[in-house]
């Protein structure tokens, strides 16, 4: 059988090549044996968390995305639960994850599964393990799981009309609807387009907006399993859609009405902002952006952040005085920091996965959205003026990714690592770092080299003071490291 193996955020396979029905049901049987087992296995992550493992016989509940046959898979993944004992839930329709993170939490279950590729092209799919807390399962829990994998595929006895189906969209908004100021947002001058890029984010953020009174236009609600022809995940070359909607939008509207774009990725965790002009609000400005907003709410703690996010956050804690702590990537390491002793207010990565205090311990695209449309209708300006003014205040930041499919990425940043560049595109590198990967820090940025744990690839990521720096060290860090790699 192949093998499979719980990287960043999940498994992940090509659909019908290693995600198979067999392959799911393998990884049932193994969620089965492992809740079985749990108590004697004696687990570390339910020490740091100060709590006990949910009985085995409050069940898991199964969420699903908009991918091709994702329904079916959490189906055939239910039986084979329900098959070994296990009390199971299906969602009744296709649902974000942290939707399916917060009805585990709030219903106490044991554990959830949720069947995704999150942002990942359309020929994958996978499936995301979320604790009784409704955080993204540990390594401790994945590692558990690997090594209880059957290695023959189950042969489940239930049927799928035998799986109980439950509404996991109102309770979940209904939590939303708590931690958004609903009086400030109630006819907001403000109209939303709404980008769900054919993921199970649609129909969220409209529902609440639309209660609200505030006008909003939906694009790519249709469920595609294709995502028409782009990866959905929210960066700017898979954005045109939602450009071209803000744009001939932006000159039909009244003066006295701020345009908010906004868009979440195939399972609606992660969130990508647009202002009135079309220009991207990425990831680090949308961190930063609720990150300042929730301290001007006068709410505190901690603040947290991956490897590979902005130093603007950095900047904004240090003026402020927040305790501020970097972690690896995968918003796995983010949830152990929120379920630590101690107050976190924020916790946020560099994909866009954002994940704030009083809610489950996980991202939230759908939150995340309402909270930029918040910030709008707090400070009464279009988007750019306070981005702008923003960058005043901390400075200027500009970030860019590249993604480079080479086989060799684990060689080469184990290679750089022992051999780290002294300069970059000439520029002298004063600062290295091993979090996950190796980070090169200069005088005016950072360049960090990464082996992707979910896709067979090198990510670099850059942060420079200047735009016009970023195309010249990516385009001298790629050279060197496809050389590396011949």
């Amino acid at each position: 059988m192949e093998e499979i193996r719980f990287g960043t955020d999940g498994w992940r396979g090509v659909i019908a090549r290693d995600f198979t029905y067999a392959n799911v049901g393998r990884v049932a049987q193994a969620v089965a044996t492992f809740l079985d087992q749990r108590a004697e296995l004696d687990l570390d992550c339910y020490r740091r968390w100060g709590v006990r493992p949910v009985p085995a016989e409050r069940g898991v509940i199964i969420g699903y995305d908009t991918r091709f046959e994702a329904r079916s898979f959490a189906a055939w993944a239910g039986q084979v639960l329900q098959t070994a004992g296990l009390p199971v839930t299906l969602a009744d329709r296709a649902v974000p994850s942290p939707a399916l993170a917060y009805a585990v939490a709030q219903r106490g279950a044991a554990l959830g599964l949720m069947i995704t590729a999150s942002h990942n092209p359309p020929q994958y799919c996978g499936i995301k393990l979320k604790t009784e807390l409704g955080s993204a399962a540990p390594p401790e829990i994945t590692r558990a799981v690997e090594r209880l994998l059957p290695l023959r595929a189950p042969q489940p006895t239930a049927q799928a009309s035998d799986l109980a189906l439950s509404d996991l969209k109102g309770p979940f908004l209904e939590k939303i609807r708590s931690l958004v100021d609903l009086e400030l947002l109630r006819g907001a001058p403000l109209r939303l387009i709404i980008d769900s890029m054919h993921g199970s984010g649609r129909g969220y953020v409209a529902t609440i907006a639309q209660e609200l009174d505030i006008p909003c236009v939906q694009i790519r609600t249709r469920r595609d399993p294709y995502f028409g022809g782009h990866q959905p995940e929210p960066i700017m070359p898979n954005l045109a859609a939602l450009r071209a909607v803000v744009r001939s939008t932006a000159h039909r509207l009244p003066d006295e009405r701020f345009l908010l774009g906004v868009a979440t990725d195939g399972d609606g965790d992660r969130v990508a902002g647009m202002d009135e002009t079309g220009a991207l609000i990425d990831s680090h400005r949308c961190y930063a952006l609720v990150f300042r907003h929730l301290l001007t709410k006068g709410w505190s703690g901690r603040a947290i952040k991956s490897f590979a996010l902005s130093d603007m956050a950095t900047v904004i804690a240090r003026r402020h005085q927040v305790p501020l702590k970097e972690v690896p990537i995968g918003f796995k390491y983010i949830s152990e920091e929120i379920l630590a002793p101690g107050d976190v207010l924020i916790g946020g990565e560099e994909s866009g996965g954002i994940a704030i205090k009083h809610h489950i311990p996980e991202r939230d695209g759908i939150l995340m959205s309402l909270l930029l449309a918040e910030i709008v209708a707090a400070q009464q300006k279009p988007l750019s003026q306070i981005i702008a003014a923003m960058m005043a205040e901390i400075g200027d930041h500009y970030y860019q990714r590249r993604d480079l499919h080479l086989e060799t990425r684990q060689q080469i940043v184990e290679h750089l690592k022992a051999r780290p560049p002294a300069r970059i595109a000439g520029r002298k590198v004063r600062q290295v770092e091993t979090l996950d990967g190796i980070k090169l820090r200069f005088d005016d940025g950072w360049l960090l080299f990464r082996a992707s744990g979910t896709e067979p690839l090198l990510r670099l990521y850059c942060e420079m003071h200047d735009p016009a720096a970023l195309d010249q060290v990516l385009g001298q860090a790629e050279k060197f490291v496809r050389k590396m790699g011949r």
